[in-house]
């Protein structure tokens, strides 16, 4: 019998934009002869499935059931592609823990380390990941601009700690900018971070674990003209992305390495992308972790998956087939 998935999107972010084409996405993806997939939209007062005909059905948030034709159905899985909260922080994650639907990302605790910025960097740093220095601001904290730009140098990155799709960053050259960057950035969220411009190629590479198998990708290499790789950058075109990306093999195999170890090290489970900066001679710097990364059809993963000549269907099987085992 075929299982009904919960592609889960939406979100109570400015992110919901990118989430709604990664269910797009993902949509495609899934094997029809295996699956039913239904779009679920979570957002802070709206629970409710799109139906095949493009009518919708009210989420019964006791169970995650809703009614089709008549009839109860009931999830047997949830992809969970909502970027932000409450999909990428752990909240909705720990709600199909409670109610015992099994879900593609990883679990709570991880998710909500991850999605926080400076916490998973300095968690990190202790494994001996290289990360760039950075200074966190939580809303009404007082810092001394003086101090913060003899500590990190100019230009820095100030960007909101607990967001995504490069919503609120800027690129601080002059001191007179930073109090409205971090005002731009606390628009997004609760929390900033202040973090030292490293210079070099930037890089991300995705990897997946199941039972007896484990899957590392090639790496991206993002070229844009734009001062950094912000939204426009990524969803407007206005970037290259080379895949793979062309650096040297023992570059490539450092950042895979290092991309297998940070996933073991927290535990993850899912797809998971880690994001670098790789400045000349230099060890690879972390960047960030995205447990819930992009999957429209040129998103970063899709690609890497079509560079390694795997079938985007059967890495999406691996990721549910995995969770449904475990039952």
């Amino acid at each position: 019998m075929k299982k009904n998935i919960a592609i889960v999107a939406g979100g109570d972010s400015s992110e919901i934009v990118v989430s709604l084409k990664s269910a797009e996405g993902i949509y495609s993806f899934l094997d029809k002869e295996k699956y039913i997939p239904y779009t679920a939209i979570v957002k802070q007062k709206e629970w409710y499935v799109i139906l095949p005909g493009g009518e919708r059905a009210a989420i019964n948030k006791n169970d995650f059931s809703f009614y089709e034709e008549g009839t109860v159905k009931h999830f047997d899985f949830a992809y969970i592609t909502i970027h932000g909260t409450p999909g990428e922080n752990g909240l909705l994650q720990g709600y199909f823990e409670l109610i015992g639907i099994p879900y593609s990302s990883c679990n709570p605790l991880v998710s909500a380390l991850t999605f926080n910025k400076f916490a998973c960097n300095t968690y990190l740093r202790n494994f001996g990941v290289r990360v760039a220095d950075a200074i966190r601001l939580r809303k009404g904290e007082i810092y001394v601009e003086e101090e913060v730009i003899s500590r990190l140098g100019l230009p820095a990155f100030v960007k909101p700690n607990d967001g995504g799709s490069s919503f609120g960053v800027t690129k601080v050259k002059k001191p007179g900018q930073l109090q409205p960057a971090i005002e731009k950035a606390f628009e997004e969220g609760e929390e900033v971070i202040i973090e030292r411009c490293i210079t070099g190629t930037e890089l991300t590479c995705g990897c997946y674990k199941v039972e007896r198998k484990e899957v590392v990708f090639p790496l991206t290499e993002v070229v844009t003209k734009n001062e950094f790789f912000d939204f426009d950058a990524k969803y407007n075109g206005q970037s290259d992305e080379i895949t793979p990306a062309r650096i040297p093999a023992e570059w490539r195999e450092k950042v895979q390495s290092i991309t297998l170890r940070i996933y073991d090290i927290l535990g993850a489970k899912g797809i998971i992308r880690v994001d670098y900066i790789l400045p000349a001679g230099e060890e690879p710097v972390l960047l960030e972790i995205n447990t819930v990364p992009g999957m429209t059809r040129a998103s970063f993963i899709p690609q890497q998956v079509r560079a390694a000549g795997l079938d985007i269907k059967e890495v999406m099987t691996d990721i549910i087939e995995n969770e449904l085992k475990k039952l």
